[in-house]
């Protein structure tokens, strides 16, 4: 690890730790703040919402002043989001929760391309390394994100008011560590290439199946993911026992990373694509078994692995399809589908469990997943391709 990535996986990690705390707690305080489970995932839903819509803008803004100056400002807008989220918690306004939700999504937005910019600051073969490292920054905050929640829950008159108070320096040291990268400038195309348009890029079938990829390992995590609080409400487990099943599979998403980009480069893409598949299933599997916590925390450590397996591989088959004058657009593209999906999986998660049931909710999420795996099980790369070589 150079020093751009060391502080771009601590900027990751910093960032995961506000997410992690609104996975664990946001659904919470909305049911509570809203009078309705219904209404209780629509905070999350909207900060993907708000991430959804900023990845273009975000990219396009990077393209113009660099990576450094809009991680900063990105971060210092997830610590203003922190701190009207807890304003909202403390004057019991819905809204005005809502409204910090909707800062935090930009600064999810901008931190989603730290993985890009680790892709930027290392040669062509470490690129794969590159994202999982950065990832795997994840790891610090799947400890971080609910043990403030947990420790912090109670500490003011409202719960979680000081959780969301005690994450605020994170986000300003997350502003401070952007303002000491030195990333490469980017590689611009050659002027005379002309880029191509959206209908050859999805013509690109290695590029296709890394957006699809992409968008089935995030939408069906996130679907489960902020499902499993109200599946344990309903279930009568309490916070603690949420918050720890949350913590394990955040530590099951990241702590991967470790191996994963080791393992895309011994077996392929393709290969690591479809065991990221076959294990989000088995997680599903388990969840159907029952409803006890033992059945929680498996299913989601395996939805976890999982995701960081087929997120990796999808990622790496991106920045191995992209051409340099096309790279911006096809970024913004595959992180726009990708929060497309997040958005209405998150949204769709409170009313799912409320009117069909959490067994419901896993059998739906089985099915893009079955989709996916026949899509990477019948995919061959091209001849003399980037993956010729590989699965």
């Amino acid at each position: 690890m150079n020093r751009n990535l060391i502080l771009l996986t601590l900027s990751q990690a910093l960032m995961m730790t506000v997410v992690g705390l609104l996975l664990s707690a946001s659904a919470l305080v909305g049911a509570r703040l809203a009078g309705s489970a219904a209404l209780a995932t629509l905070p999350l839903a909207l900060q993907y919402l708000v991430t959804l819509l900023a990845l273009a803008p975000a990219s396009r803004l990077m393209a113009r002043w660099g990576r450094g100056p809009v991680f900063m400002a990105g971060a210092a807008c997830g610590g203003a989001g922190l701190l009207l989220a807890a304003a909202g918690i403390a004057f019991e306004s819905f809204s005005l929760f809502c409204m910090g939700a909707a800062c935090v999504g930009i600064y999810g937005a901008v931190g989603q391309f730290y993985r890009f910019a680790a892709i930027e600051a290392v040669p062509l073969a470490q690129r794969g390394r590159a994202v999982a490292l950065t990832l795997s920054g994840g790891v610090l905050a799947a400890f971080a994100g609910p043990a403030i929640a947990r420790a912090t829950r109670d500490l003011l008159a409202e719960p979680f008011l000081a959780s969301f108070l005690a994450l605020v320096a994170g986000a300003f040291l997350a502003a401070l560590l952007a303002g000491a990268l030195h990333l490469p400038e980017a590689v611009a195309g050659r002027r005379d290439a002309p880029r191509r348009s959206l209908r050859d890029l999805l013509d690109d079938a290695a590029l296709r199946l890394a957006l699809i990829g992409g968008m089935v390992a995030y939408g069906v995590m996130n679907l489960l993911m902020t499902a499993t609080p109200l599946a344990m409400l309903c279930a009568r487990l309490d916070f603690a026992a949420t918050a720890g099943v949350i913590q394990w599979h955040l530590v099951a998403m990241f702590a991967p990373s470790f191996l994963t980009g080791a393992l895309i480069g011994r077996v392929g893409t393709r290969a690591v694509m479809a065991l990221g598949t076959v294990l989000t299933l088995g997680g599903i599997a388990v969840a159907l078994a029952g409803t006890a916590l033992a059945h929680f925390e498996g299913a989601l450590v395996l939805v976890g692995v999982g995701w960081n397996f087929l997120y990796v591989a999808a990622t790496s088959l991106l920045a191995e399809s992209w051409r340099e004058e096309d790279k911006a657009r096809v970024q913004a593209l595959n992180d726009s589908l990708v929060f497309g999906v997040v958005s209405l999986a998150t949204f769709g998660a409170g009313p799912l469990v409320d009117r069909l049931g959490w067994e419901s909710v896993n059998l739906l999420a089985a099915l893009p997943l079955i989709g996916l795996l026949v899509g990477v099980w019948r995919w061959r790369p091209r001849p003399g391709g980037a993956l010729a070589s590989r699965g």
